[in-house]
C-alpha cells in the first residue's frame, strides 16, 4: 500500500468516524432536535441571554418553506464542491502535463546536433557543409 493510498483510507476513516460516532454515542438525545443548525442554536442563546433582543437586518429572501431552504443550501453545497472538484481536476492535469513534458525532453547530450557540435568527429549525422544542421536519417521501412 502505498503512502498517498494509507492517508485516504485514514482520512476516510476519520471522515466515517465524525458521522457516526455522534450518532452512536447518542450525543444531543437530550435535546428537543439533537442535530438542529448553528442559526438556531444562536437564536436560542440569544433569546434566553436577552429576550427583548432585535436583529440589526432580517434576510435578502426568506425561503416559503423549510423544503426550499434545504433545497438552496444543497444546490449551493453542489455548486462549491463542483469549483472544487475543477480546480483539484485542473491542478492534477497541470501536474500530469508537466510530468509528461517532462519524459519527452530529450537526454541532454541525445539532441539535435547544435553549431558547437558540428564538425567534431563524434559520429554525428551532421552534414560537414552546412554546420549546425543534422541530416535526416529519411524514411523508415
Amino acid at each position: 500500500m502505498t503512502r498517498n493510498a494509507k492517508i485516504n483510507a485514514l482520512l476516510l476513516l476519520a471522515v466515517a468516524a465524525l458521522a457516526v460516532l455522534p450518532l452512536a454515542l447518542g450525543l444531543g438525545d437530550h435535546k428537543e432536535e439533537p442535530f438542529a443548525g448553528a442559526d438556531g442554536e444562536a437564536e436560542t442563546a440569544i433569546t434566553e441571554l436577552d429576550p427583548d433582543y432585535e436583529p440589526w437586518f432580517s434576510p435578502l429572501y426568506e425561503p416559503p418553506s423549510g423544503e426550499i431552504e434545504s433545497g438552496l443550501f444543497a444546490l449551493q453545497a453542489a455548486v462549491g464542491a463542483g469549483v472544487l472538484a475543477y480546480y483539484f481536476g485542473v491542478r492534477r492535469g497541470r501536474r500530469q502535463g508537466a510530468e509528461q513534458a517532462r519524459r519527452q525532453q530529450p537526454v541532454p547530450g541525445t539532441g539535435p546536433v547544435t553549431g558547437s557540435d558540428a564538425g567534431s568527429d563524434t559520429g554525428s549525422d551532421a552534414d560537414p557543409g552546412r554546420p549546425g544542421e543534422a541530416v535526416s536519417p529519411g524514411p523508415r521501412a
